[in-house]
């Protein structure tokens, strides 16, 4: 993995999904317990002293919610809850994430950071070859995206303590599984040892 060629991205880590306020806070109990929003802040200045460019990704939705499918088991219940409404605190970044003003911010409408993104033309632009995610829910964004990079033909790796899910289970058994099987699971220090 070579730093000019490497993206960092980060996946979801607004308010509404890992603040202990947030509407749909599924993953702020594991993310708050296992300090990864702090880890992910070591990860991110170990990247940008890399060189590496590094981005956001959020999951949301206009006030209208046009564009959510009522039919998802995942953002069915969205309109309804006024969850993950852009411009709203829903949708903004945790304030414990080190968001630097600079770094481009992807909405998403659905699981994966590709679908309907601009993700795969930053990709292209910048000749970016591998992907390193950090992010929520690891069963779920962090999956889905891993999955499209590797079948996009993306080097992938995935930060496993600086992921979570609604459960550490839920976790463990995503990186040993479906995670294994497409993307390089590491951990922060296992990555910071690797010479680039």
């Amino acid at each position: 993995m070579k730093p000019s060629s490497s993206l960092f991205l980060t996946i979801d880590f607004i308010n509404d999904i890992v603040h202990r306020d947030g509407k749909i806070a599924s993953c702020a109990a594991m993310v708050a317990g296992h300090g990864v929003l702090e880890r992910c802040n070591q990860a991110l200045a170990w990247a940008r002293a890399q060189g590496m460019l590094v981005a956001h990704v959020k999951v949301g939705f206009p006030a209208s919610y046009a564009n959510c499918p009522e039919r998802s088991p995942i953002f069915g219940q969205a309109a309804r809850h006024g969850a993950l409404q852009l411009d709203t605190w829903g949708t903004y970044f945790h304030d414990a994430l080190d968001v630097r003003a600079d770094e481009l911010v992807i909405v998403k409408p659905r699981v994966g950071a590709f679908y309907n993104t601009e993700l795969e033309s930053l990709l292209r632009a910048q000749r970016i070859g591998h992907l390193i995610l950090a992010g929520v829910s690891t069963c779920h964004a962090i999956e889905s995206t891993a999955r499209e990079a590797h079948d996009r033909d993306y080097g992938v790796t995935v930060l496993a303590d600086c992921c979570a899910s609604a459960s550490v289970e839920r976790h463990e058994r995503t990186l040993s599984g479906a995670l294994a099987s497409v993307a390089d699971v590491r951990t922060l220090d296992v990555l910071r040892a690797v010479p680039c």
